[in-house]
């Protein structure tokens, strides 16, 4: 007997009917006794009665005898004084019956001559159990013999009755739950033979909990009378792999209806189990796989389902997607080039990965990866069958990979959706010990091809989403204009999940050194919203540039956007939709004037005080058609900050808008180095998980105010005999403000638009220059609203050509209508003269 290591019974220790075990120790949790019969000794879990009937013996580590019970005692006529801590081969008379158990095996059973205490020889039939003790302690053996069982089975009608009765495995146990018989097909299961386990009980089969509750389970029967059933996944004796079974337990009767027994007939329900299973599988890759439109995480999920249910490491390799767009081949020609997306190990903290999650592959003819795309079927490689070698022959890394780990089978499976091959997923065992099936073969193909549409259908959200990322950046302003009104940031951050929207922004010079600035939200998302974007940009830019004001612009903004919905053919009022909010500024007067159409107010941050919300109505948004939109004025001092935002940065699941807007102006009343760092703040104060729901569009803009000596205003009398008087001093204006090189443009300029408003215009009449460094701006007012137009005079007339010579001259002119009349304007550029 091999020794083993064993942790005595404390004193107290009670079995199940209050009684003390005597022939019991604890191992770890669990009570374990010995039991000997007609010669036979048995080790046994959890055993609830130290009956007589079977003689059990317990070693120890050092072969030593540790338990005796009164069973062993009649069997053999050794006390329990005598024999306990005695050497167990004291208790030999003869050689064991073949073999002795090895260090591998947990299980012995054959017949040994054991010394009575007056001297003859017994010979008994011993069933051993070897359990390793807890904490790497040795084994300990344990070990039953039955003593006189009784009639034998063919004189037992209670044996013939249920033998007859039922065609399964089956077991027959009396009123005392010890084993009065088993048939053959029971015999073959335990692997033991049937003539010589009666007397055993359920528990001295084996060290497995199932025996233990198998035993409480019949006892139920026992009380109850009333069958009961039981699964357990057990290996059968001789098997390598484990089986599912359900064990019948039913009540045995005799004539009066008395329970004078209990029959376990044993069902191997092994293919309804892995049925179950597989169904289960396909049921969770349903569930779990393609949870999101990224193309990664969908390839994580197919790992994460099939590890370990189907296998002990699997790898997702996809092809690259082409540059320009476009769907791959059906098939795929080697050598094919795969990146590595996901894999996912049974072995935590050991991946038997040979390429890292991003590295592309080259896999050559030969490869069994390249062959399931090139066939598009499943190719699996066993060592049972001998081609596992052979296929990994062209990868020796791969191959050394394999014997480290004692990888004995693996699957390739080719990841296809709507006739496109998007890569291959390679399944792999190494500790299941055995190798993939034709059953694993259509359960990968069905969970593969889950994930494969999956896959696709996030390189297609992906494709579609870049591209209308790309388009709507492409509308979007790459850059901010510098202006001598304002120091302008911006932020743009795409949504999420629900695709790319319509939100916009955008900083509009504006003549006479005045900007405009405008942020918008159309409805929806995806390419019609980026679409519709930028033809609300583009009318935005144009409007201003014929320089109407706020509500004027919002006006003519929204029959645009009236036709735009008719012109789609929904007839759904706000189909298409939108909101918008138009601020102008005047750095030389400070003065600020805005309106919005549904759009969230601005906030202002003074210089010295705390951000607040704008106090603007909110008129309707656009698209909505018929109703008037509202504008507000204020002066700006120089140095205040404009935050301009889309309802995207303020708004979440989270939290409502007026908790998103007092978190905006929390974050902007923290000081910044620069708008820069403001617009980076204002972001993760609002967004901390750096993305959003909705499109976000943030513009903040600092005012400038122009110095009054940047700017000069005279009166103009109605009389065309003073125009000279004027360019005098124009021309000393631009002496003092060491414009030279400008005063013969200048002069020219000034003589045609005042000479126009004297002949054309109504009085009074004012002209104003204004400079910074790099523009001369000259502005012609007067009370008329007849706008001069462009013409192109002909040869014979003697006027007509003033205007023309202005355009010619200028980098820009046009004209603007105010509330007194109109204002007709020219920028000149300085730099380019001075170059």
């Amino acid at each position: 007997m091999t020794p083993g290591a064993v942790r005595h019974r404390a004193p107290g220790e009670y079995g199940s009917a209050g009684r003390p075990y005597p022939l019991g120790w604890k191992q770890g949790d669990a009570l374990i006794t010995v039991s000997v019969r007609n010669g036979v000794a048995t080790m046994s879990p959890v055993n609830p009665f130290d009956d007589a009937a079977t003689a059990r013996a317990v070693v120890d580590g050092s072969g030593t005898l540790v338990e005796w019970n009164e069973g062993a005692r009649l069997l053999l006529g050794h006390p329990a004084a005598e024999v306990v801590g005695r050497p167990a081969a004291d208790l030999l008379a003869g050689d064991l019956d073949g073999a002795p158990p090895g260090s591998d095996d947990a299980q012995w059973s054959g017949t040994l001559d054991l010394r009575h205490r007056d001297g003859h020889t017994v010979s008994a039939w011993v069933l051993a159990h070897r359990r390793p003790a807890a904490d790497g302690a040795p084994v300990t053996w344990l070990a039953v013999s039955p003593l006189d069982p009784g009639p034998e089975p063919e004189d037992d009608p209670l044996i013939r009755a249920a033998l007859a009765q039922s065609p399964c495995a089956m077991m027959i146990f009396d009123d005392r739950l010890l084993l009065r018989g088993v048939n053959d097909a029971m015999a073959r299961l335990l692997g033991l033979p049937s003539a010589r386990v009666r007397g055993l009980r359920a528990t001295d089969f084996s060290v497995q909990p199932q025996d233990a509750e198998l035993e409480r389970r019949m006892r139920r029967v026992l009380a109850s009378g009333r069958r009961h059933d039981m699964q357990a996944h057990l290996k059968a004796g001789g098997e390598s792999r484990a089986h599912a079974w359900n064990a019948r337990i039913a009540p045995l009767t005799d004539a009066d209806g008395r329970v004078c027994g209990v029959c376990v007939s044993v069902h191997d329900l092994t293919e309804q189990h892995r049925a179950r299973e597989r169904l289960q599988l396909v049921n969770e890759a349903s569930v779990r796989i393609g949870t999101t439109l990224d193309v990664t995480r969908t390839a994580e999920e197919l790992a994460d389902v099939c590890v370990p249910p189907l296998a002990d490491f699997v790898s997702v390799d996809l092809l690259d997607p082409h540059e320009h767009g476009g769907e791959p081949a059906p098939l795929v020609e080697p050598p094919v080039g795969l990146r590595r997306t996901a894999h996912r190990s049974i072995t935590e903290g050991r991946s038997q990965a040979v390429a890292e999650t991003g590295q592309l592959d080259v896999y050559p003819a030969g490869s069994p990866q390249a062959e399931c795309l090139l066939s598009g079927q499943v190719i699996v490689a066993s060592e049972a069958y001998g081609d596992l070698e052979r296929w990994l022959q062209w990868d020796p890394a791969r191959l050394r990979r394999v014997k480290e780990y004692g990888i004995h089978s693996t699957m390739s499976v080719p990841l296809q959706a709507r006739g496109t091959t998007l890569g291959v997923a390679v399944f792999t065992r190494f500790r299941r010990p055995d190798p993939f099936t034709h059953d694993d073969v259509l359960l990968a193909e069905e969970v593969s091809a889950r994930a494969a549409v999956c896959i696709d259908n996030a390189r297609r959200y992906s494709r579609e989403r870049e591209a209308t990322l790309t388009l709507q950046r492409s509308l979007l302003p790459r850059w901010l204009p510098p202006t001598a009104a304002v120091q302008a940031a911006s932020r743009y951050l795409p949504a999420a999940r629900s695709g790319v929207g319509g939100d916009w922004f955008d900083v509009i010079p504006l003549s006479g050194m005045r900007v405009a600035m405008v942020v918008g939200d159309v409805v929806g998302h995806g390419i019609p919203a980026s679409a519709t974007m930028g033809r609300l940009r583009t009318a935005v830019r144009t409007l201003a540039d014929i320089d109407l004001t706020p509500e004027e612009l919002l006006t003519h903004l929204d029959d645009l956007v009236v036709r735009l919905s008719e012109e789609s053919g929904d007839d759904r009022a706000g189909e298409v939709g939108a909101t918008c909010l138009y601020v102008v500024y005047d750095p030389v007067s400070r003065h600020c004037s805005m309106a919005r159409a549904g759009h969230p107010a601005p906030v202002l941050v003074p210089p010295d005080g705390p951000p607040e919300q704008v106090e603007l109505p909110s008129g309707p948004p656009l698209g909505v058609g018929g109703l008037p939109f509202e504008s507000a004025e204020l002066e700006l001092r120089e140095g205040s900050v404009l935050a301009l935002y889309t309802d995207g940065l303020v708004e979440s699941r989270d939290r409502d808008t007026d908790a998103g807007q007092a978190l905006l102006r929390e974050a902007l009343a923290a000081p910044a180095d620069s708008l820069d760092t403001a617009c980076d703040r204002v972001l993760h104060r609002l967004l901390p998980s750096g993305s959003a729901a909705d499109d976000v569009a943030l513009l903040l803009a600092r005012t400038r105010g122009l110095p009054a000596g940047q700017v000069a205003t005279w009166d103009i009398p109605a009389d065309p005999a003073l125009v000279a008087p004027v360019r005098k001093q124009v021309l000393d204006q631009l002496s003092d403000w060491n414009l030279l090189e400008a005063t013969f443009t200048a002069e020219l300029v000034v003589s045609e638009l005042v000479t126009n408003a004297i002949r054309y215009g109504s009085p009074p009449i004012r002209l104003r220059l204004i400079h910074d460094t790099a523009t001369l701006i000259c502005e012609v007012s007067d009370t008329s609203h007849t706008a001069p137009h462009l013409r192109r005079a002909r040869t014979w007339d003697e006027g007509g050509r003033g205007l023309l010579l202005v355009a010619q001259l200028t980098q820009r002119w046009g004209s603007r209508h105010t509330a007194e009349g109109k204002t007709i304007w020219a920028e000149l550029g300085l730099l380019d003269d001075e170059a």
